[in-house]
């Protein structure tokens, strides 16, 4: 009996073991790269989804596995658990050794991944998913990726446990490490071109349509941001590089971005087509699809995803087949535009059904089936930005066509107009330039007679010269910035400065003036103000200059007081500042108060008038005021004094401090010399002679050493043959200007690092930028001062390391 016993359990146990055995391994050796698995594994369906690995494992379950029917399991849309058995058999070659190998499961829309390894005799559990956070993943990778060591001569079996509320496949590749790392560029390269696809085309869209203001560009934009969002999440990198650490939004993501996807482009559609005009009964249906996708985003958000994925899905299916159809009636209607929307959609209704399918269960899972979606979709967006600039094209020409029937004299008059106002900014420029040109030879010899030993008569002879030159600048600068502003050539920047900077520049601007005439001048400021705002520096001194020259002019005796306090508090990132202008000068009555921003405007206009001055300082203040978006209002009684209160909106820096705690005061900028100016050869390139002299003049006072050249080839030939350590250019000299000249200097090998700054008389809002652009490093407008020239030259010049 005993020994029937024994026989028994030595049959029960080759029995389970039998049953143990691997009925499709896969043996490989050390010399593998990669292997598709679905060949080499077995498939069981939990239904409740209650088994665990100890039940799985079991002999009374392994007989339930069944080998996958096809290359890659694709379960669709199924609430069942699916366990995967897969037998590895490593058997090296070379020598008995033991090595690492990777486990892919390239379907990032999954729920929960497990894989279960034995490891001492116990199976170990390696979890994943997309409802988990991204760093729990085993190998941070936007597919799921498992290290797997197997021992030499063994074999391993190795178990996957699939849990998905969407769409449930499993396509499954061993790796060697180094064969993976070689494949991904390969990946990486062919979603970039399709990315790069989407992204190029929303970009060149979003400037299409912040120039023609076509609604149907902007839904087109919103349309590709949308989808291209979702084909991210869908692929797992949204996952990996746009919200890692939020596993619920992972999920509620992609049904949200399709609906999302279907109400833009819907809308798209509708706006393209015009199918309210022309086919009333799609318009009803693609309003409907709206409905519909605007249902789905809400269900992504409220509901689950098993609930609202397969709607989705669906609605994506629908909206290809409709907008399809919308594309066929424009085209049978004659819409010429229907023709690139026919072709654009074909290729993008083909990829998004072959993915659908492929989704649902229906088609395979492999590279095509995978990124049919993102293919399509890339040839698609190409196709219809042609759509849409065959569309503005279309418009052009009947324009056109209207334009040139109703009046070819008005075509006429507006390219006379259009010429006037070129000949009359050119004429500006050149105002500038030739005005700008004399005067900064006046002033830059005047300063530099500072410079020289001179009687005290002599002193008051240069400091009265001096300011009649600069008050005459001013008002060439005023008449400029009036043209400016009624051509609509000046714009507001936005940009941090310090405010206690600009009002000890102003003070030390206005307090010599007040101080001439007898005046008390004080600049009041809060200290509990901080220091660094953001608004235009530049536009708002201005307006300040405007309002204390006013108040310095109409003010005998008393004083002038600038005081600087909060207006109001608010949240967020911005402050309300009122700027006051105080004096007791002569006032003004109501009735003039009505007038006085109008331009040339002054209470005594006659020629025996007291105080002289054009009359537009406070139409430019005024201008300048709401070109910042400010208040400027002011109160006034004749004989007591004048009050002006300037109200702007400032900008904070984002510190995430409240306003208490904001730095006070700009932090101090030293720049480290590391160059004495003897040491260093200068080029002056000015075609000028007073100009040429008066520079050369302030470059030898500084101390440097200094050539000039009186153009632009004139200038390369001497940099060909010297050495320099900067240059300063002028902009407009004959035979070669200063932009082509600098270049030309860029191609130089001794140029290509030369610091090269311009000095030009150009001083509108582009004429910056237009040097920048031309290669210069820096800009500074005549006329030129010495203590500007001398900055400007620690900073480009004695603040860089000697090149040898």
């Amino acid at each position: 009996m005993g020994f029937l016993c024994k026989r028994g359990l030595v049959f029960v146990a080759l029995l389970s073991l039998l049953l143990t055995l691997p009925a499709k391994a896969l043996t490989f050796d050390e010399f593998l790269q990669s292997e598709p698995l679905g060949q080499h594994v077995e498939v069981l369906e939990d239904v409740r989804g209650e088994w665990t690995i100890t039940d799985v494992a079991s002999p009374q379950l392994l007989r339930s596995f069944r080998p996958l029917s096809q290359p890659v399991l694709n379960a669709g849309y199924s609430n069942s658990v699916f366990w995967l058995r897969l037998v590895l058999d490593y058997q090296p070659v070379t020598e008995q050794r033991d090595a690492r190998w990777l486990l892919e499961l390239a379907y990032p829309p999954l729920d929960s991944v497990k894989l279960y390894v034995t490891q001492e005799g116990q199976w170990r559990e390696i979890a994943s998913g997309d409802s988990l956070p991204f760093a729990a993943r085993p190998i941070k990778a936007h597919t799921y990726l498992f290290p797997l060591p197997l021992d030499a001569g063994q074999s391993e079996v190795v178990y996957l446990r699939l849990q998905s509320e969407g769409s449930l496949q499993a396509p499954l590749t061993l790796w060697s490490p180094i064969s993976y790392l070689e494949e991904q560029p390969g990946r990486i390269y062919a979603l970039g071109m399709i990315y790069g696809v989407l992204l190029v085309m929303l970009v060149y869209n979003l400037f299409i349509f912040i120039s023609v203001r076509d609604w149907s560009y902007l839904f087109y934009i919103l349309y590709i941001g949308s989808f291209g969002l979702y084909q991210l999440s869908v692929n797992g990198a949204a996952i990996e590089y746009f919200w890692p650490d939020n596993p619920w939004w992972a999920n509620a993501a992609t049904p949200f971005l399709v609906g999302m996807a279907g109400v833009f482009g819907s809308q798209f559609a509708r706006s393209f087509l015009h199918t309210s005009e022309h086919s009333p009964w799609l318009d009803r249906l693609l309003l409907a699809l709206m409905l519909w996708a605007a249902g789905c985003m809400v269900l992504a958000l409220t509901s689950s995803y098993s609930v609202a994925m397969p709607l989705a899905t669906l609605m994506a299916l629908v909206f290809s087949v409709l907008v399809f159809t919308a594309g066929l009636v424009a085209l049978w209607r004659g819409m010429r535009v229907a023709r690139y929307f026919l072709f654009a959609w074909t290729a993008f209704l083909l990829g998004g059904v072959i993915n659908t399918l492929m989704v649902m269960g229906y088609l395979p899972n492999m590279f095509l089936t995978m990124y049919a979606s993102q293919i399509g979709s890339a040839i698609e967006v190409a196709l219809l930005s042609l759509a849409l600039a065959d569309r503005i094209n279309a418009l052009k020409e009947e324009r056109a066509r209207i334009l040139h029937e109703a009046s070819e004299k008005l075509q006429v008059l507006n390219k006379e107009l259009a010429n006037s106002n070129r000949l009359k900014d050119e004429f500006l420029s050149n105002l500038t330039h030739e005005l700008r040109t004399p005067m900064n030879g006046v002033i830059g010899a005047l300063e530099l007679m500072q410079t020289v030993p001179m009687s005290t008569e002599l002193q008051e002879y240069q400091r009265t010269a001096t300011g009649s030159a600069r008050d005459m600048l001013r008002m060439v600068d005023d008449i400029l910035a009036l043209t400016q502003l009624q051509a609509s050539k000046l714009y507001a920047l936005h940009e941090p400065f310090s405010l206690r900077s600009l009002l000890d520049g102003l003070r030390q601007d206005f307090a010599p003036k007040a101080q001439a005439r007898g005046l008390t001048f004080t600049v009041q400021l809060d200290e509990k103000l901080p220091d660094i705002v953001e608004s235009d520096a530049g536009k708002l001194a201005q307006a300040l200059s405007y309002l204390l020259d006013n108040a310095l002019k109409f003010t005998r005796k008393g004083h002038v007081r600038l005081q600087v306090s909060q207006a109001s508090a608010e949240p967020g990132r911005s402050l309300t500042l009122r700027f006051e202008v105080s004096d007791t000068g002569i006032g003004f009555d109501e009735e003039f108060g009505q007038r006085i921003y109008d331009n040339f405007r002054q209470a005594d206009g006659s020629h025996s008038r007291a105080y002289a001055g054009l009359g537009i300082g406070l139409s430019l203040c005024q201008q300048l005021v709401g070109l910042l978006r400010g208040e400027l209002s002011h109160t006034s009684t004749p004989n007591v004094g004048s009050c002006f209160t300037l109200k702007l909106k400032l900008g904070l820096p984002h510190t995430g401090r409240p306003l208490h705690e904001l730095p006070k005061r700009l932090p101090d900028e030293t720049l480290t010399l590391h160059r004495e100016p003897h040491e260093c050869k200068v080029l002056l390139v000015e075609d000028d002679p007073v100009n040429q002299l008066v520079i050369r003049g302030m470059l030898l006072r500084l101390g440097y050493q200094v050539r000039t050249a009186d153009n632009g080839e004139e200038a390369l030939t001497i940099v060909g043959r010297e050495a320099f350590d900067g240059v300063l250019m002028d902009c407009q000299m004959p035979y070669m200007d200063g932009f082509a000249a600098c270049r030309a200097l860029r191609e130089l090998p001794s140029g290509k690092q030369l610091p090269v700054l311009a000095v030009t008389a150009y001083t509108q809002n582009a004429d910056r930028e237009r040097c920048l652009a031309a290669g210069m490093d820096d800009y500074l407008a005549k006329p030129v001062r010495l203590e500007e020239l001398k900055l400007l030259l620690q900073r480009w010049v004695l603040a860089r390391p000697h090149a040898g």
